[in-house]
């Protein structure tokens, strides 16, 4: 066989279909996209909806310019795709309208479902116009059911990442195990993801389910070590909702400085509690300690890292958060809640302090630590880190793992072997990687 027919074969064209992109929360979407596209395969961007929030970052923006948007169609355009489709296929159309009716019976909106499965004529004829060969959507929400429902009307294969925790609580009214069911495969981006999604799919359909971690690329890997400040300054990146617990953040906050403890609070991020969050800074007088800084672009907020001590999140609900190992990346360790998949990376004594949920006495505790601790330990950890997240967390290698996915080889495939650690890189992680689960590939679960 000729190498340029090995490589036909290992490459395809793919459409990645997220129901907002890109924006400030998705820049691991992003680093994907670039990481398949640099593997060969040609990647066509579909969003269901331009971003809530302008676009600042110039790498968002260039990602916005090549995405096509189903809802920037004028309504008669939408309508009309709707019933040249239900012409060109009407039984499909018809088997699309049966499982658009059975998403509606757990979610209770008819119309809804009906504007879905309209969106989902649209990608159907974009992927046909565009010679897409897979579909993958991102967040087992409403990208996944018009992924799902362009399935049936004869679209292309499609399968989906979740990240939780939206699609964990709400599992019924999101039909996921039906998504699960009609897609050739289903990643989660950590082990604890991976269970939940064992949960909530049938046994038979377990072999679909696969770990594709969030990554980063060279941005974060290639940057020269930086120390870490003397001062005790802290930094929380994330939506000021009530799912990150930013209000306990500040309650943390105030105690501290009660405390006549010496700190500084960075919160990067906004969302419907900010008016909240200023208000507790002017009751309890923390306006020389905190300052809540907005958003930020991605190089923004990496030299906030660089420039802080450690990294709090205070989330009560997470998936495995990238501020996380964005942190770790670049040599700080993190404070964090022992949610969902963050105990996988972020260890107690190793790259962090890992503390309960809502427990402010914890963060208090853990912040006063991160202030006391000698700089050798604060390096040490952050160095732990590094190494951890340089071995779970590299795009290269989680890109090929995907890629295997979608060109149906082997995840241990040869010609898409794991990146090799870099060789400048003396940090080397001091506890071994949790293994998979067995797969549970078998000629009776398929």
């Amino acid at each position: 066989m000729s190498d340029s027919h090995l490589h036909a074969r290992q490459t395809t064209r793919v459409a990645y279909l997220v129901n907002q992109y890109p924006s400030i929360s998705t820049t691991f979407i992003r680093r994907e996209i670039h990481a398949l596209e640099r593997l060969g395969h040609v990647v066509i961007r579909y969003g269901i909806r331009r971003p809530w929030v302008q676009v600042v970052d110039p790498e968002d923006k260039r990602e916005e310019s090549q995405t096509h948007y189903v809802l920037d169609l004028p309504i008669h355009v939408l309508l009309g795709s709707l019933v040249a489709v239900a012409l060109s296929h009407p039984i499909r159309f018809l088997a699309a309208i049966r499982l658009a009716m059975a998403f509606y019976w757990n979610a209770g909106s008819l119309f809804r479902h009906l504007i879905y499965l309209a969106e989902a004529t649209v990608i159907k004829r974009w992927s046909d116009r565009d010679k897409i060969h897979h579909l993958h959507a991102h967040f087992g929400t409403n990208s996944t059911t018009v992924a799902t429902l362009c399935r049936r009307l004869g679209g292309p294969k499609f399968s989906f990442t979740v990240h939780g925790p939206e699609e964990f609580d709400r599992p019924i009214q999101l039909g996921l195990g039906k998504k699960i069911a009609s897609s050739e495969f289903v990643v989660g981006i950590s082990r604890f993801g991976c269970s939940q999604l064992y949960r909530w799919a049938e046994f038979a359909d377990w072999s679909k389910v696969h770990l594709v971690r969030c990554g980063l690329d060279e941005t974060y890997f290639d940057v020269a070590w930086t120390p870490p400040p003397t001062s005790p300054r802290f930094l929380a990146i994330g939506r000021l909702n009530e799912q990150k617990g930013m209000p306990l953040l500040m309650q943390a906050a105030a105690k501290l400085a009660r405390d006549d403890v010496s700190f500084e609070l960075t919160i990067v991020g906004d969302g419907p509690l900010r008016s909240t969050l200023e208000a507790m800074i002017r009751e309890h007088q923390l306006q020389s300690h905190v300052v809540l800084a907005g958003w930020k672009t991605g190089p923004e907020i990496q030299s906030m890292i660089q420039q802080s001590r450690v990294l709090v999140m205070p989330s009560f609900a997470e998936g495995l958060p990238v501020a996380c190992m964005e942190s770790l990346a670049l040599g700080r360790p993190v404070i964090a809640t022992a949610v969902a998949g963050i105990p996988e990376l972020v260890r107690s004594g190793v790259t962090g302090w890992l503390i309960p949920a809502g427990s402010v006495t914890r963060l208090c505790h853990a912040m006063t630590q991160a202030i006391n601790v000698s700089e050798e330990e604060i390096v040490r950890r952050g160095n732990n880190g590094a190494a951890r997240v340089r071995r779970r967390h590299d795009v290269r290698r989680e890109a090929k793992k995907l890629s295997n996915r979608i060109l149906g080889l082997p995840a241990s495939d040869k010609r898409t072997s794991a990146v090799a650690p870099s060789p400048h890189d003396s940090r080397r992680e001091i506890f071994p990687d949790d293994t998979a689960a067995t797969s549970f590939v078998s000629s009776n679960t398929r």
